[in-house]
């Protein structure tokens, strides 16, 4: 057993999913993978998500320790994201969901942009 928060875990797995099983946190992840990025941005690169979900997805990584919010003191205020160690550490895991994607698009014949 696992204990994380205020929630207890059965296996590693549960928990993984836990950290990057929300609606867009797997893409802000990938999005992350190799730049640091502003809010606008991965709001650009997230176009369905609203406002409100980035900013609670956002705030979850970064209390779950996958991502760094680096807040410039300037005005108008500059935040950045970026991935901490952690973050870094989900590269593999999540090329391999990419790949899986793009394989199960191929195999399923659906169309992709």
């Amino acid at each position: 057993m696992i204990q994380f928060k205020n929630n207890v875990f059965n296996c590693t797995m549960e928990l993984a999913i836990e950290l990057i099983g929300g609606r867009y946190k797997a893409l802000i992840l990938w999005h992350l993978l190799d730049r640091t990025l502003r809010f606008n941005e991965l709001r650009r690169l997230i176009p369905h998500a609203t406002q409100k979900m980035l900013t609670q997805q956002l705030r979850s990584l970064e209390e779950d320790g996958l991502i760094i919010r680096k807040v410039y003191a300037e005005v108008p205020p500059k935040v950045e994201y970026s991935l901490s160690q952690s973050g870094k550490n989900l590269k593999p895991v999540l090329e391999a969901m990419c790949q899986f994607g793009r394989t199960y698009v191929e195999e399923q014949g659906l169309k992709s942009n």
